[in-house]
C-alpha cells in the first residue's frame, strides 16, 4: 500500500513521533511524502521515503497521485489554527479523498486507528482500485489485396 503522509510546520515533531512509534508498519509499506516532512522522517527513522517537493507544490503533487489512484492512505497532520489551513490545495486533496474513497487522518487519533486497521487487513479493498497497467493496442497487420 502507499502511504502518504503530510504535516504542516507546527505538527513535524508530532508526524515524526507518530511514525517513529508506528515504524514497523510503515516500514511494510510504500511511504511517499512532501520533501521537508519527507526528509525528516528518512532522517528520524531510516525508513525509505519517496519526496516530492516541499510545501504547496508536494501537496499538489501528492493530490495529484490520489486523483490517479495511486494512494491509498493519506495521514495529514495538519494544525486546524493555522490561517490558511482551509487553503484550496488542501481543500482539493480533501475532496479528492472523499472522491476516490481514499482513508485521510487529519489528526493523530485517527492516523491511529487507520494505520492499525490497515495493519490487519481492513483496507484491503484498496488493492483493487488501483489503475491497471494499459497494455498497447496489438499491431494491425495488413495485407496487400
Amino acid at each position: 500500500m502507499t502511504i502518504a503522509i503530510l504535516a504542516h510546520d507546527s505538527r513535524k515533531e508530532l508526524a515524526l513521533q507518530f511514525c517513529t512509534a508506528y515504524s514497523g508498519i510503515l516500514s511494510r509499506n510504500t511511504v511517499i511524502a512532501t520533501g521537508t516532512t519527507g526528509r525528516m522522517l528518512n532522517q528520524a527513522t531510516g525508513l525509505p521515503v519517496h519526496c516530492y517537493l516541499s510545501g504547496k507544490l508536494g501537496i499538489q503533487q501528492i493530490t495529484a497521485r490520489v486523483a490517479c489512484d495511486e494512494v491509498d492512505l493519506v495521514l495529514f497532520f495538519r494544525d486546524p489554527l493555522r490561517a490558511d489551513s482551509g487553503s484550496s490545495n488542501e481543500q482539493n486533496l480533501l475532496r479528492l479523498c472523499d472522491m476516490h474513497s481514499v482513508p485521510i487522518a487529519t489528526n493523530i487519533a485517527t492516523a491511529e486507528v487507520l494505520l492499525r486497521g490497515m495493519d490487519q487487513g481492513d483496507l484491503d479493498y484498496r488493492e483493487g482500485m488501483h489503475p491497471a497497467l494499459v497494455e498497447p493496442m496489438p499491431t494491425v497487420q495488413r495485407h496487400a489485396v
